[in-house]
């Protein structure tokens, strides 16, 4: 995997997000950094960025990284 696969705002860093932050799988990415631009949902992703997205959702979940949200 090369540095973009994971800059902010590719898909295996906003589904490592989507995860981390305990929302459902929504495949996406932003191109040129989260919120910057236009928001590219999954019927306009590659099948390699999809993947990618789900990668990142999967190794976050796998790492048990989550958001604490304290005592809710």
């Amino acid at each position: 995997m090369n540095s973009d696969t994971r800059k902010h705002g590719s898909p295996y860093d906003r589904g490592a997000a989507d995860s981390y932050y305990g929302r459902p799988l929504s495949p996406h990415y932003w191109p040129f950094g989260t919120s910057i631009g236009n928001r590219i949902e999954q019927s306009h992703m590659t099948l390699p960025q999809v993947k990618e997205y789900y990668l990142g959702y999967y190794d976050n979940e796998a790492a048990g990284n989550f958001k604490d949200w304290g005592d809710e």
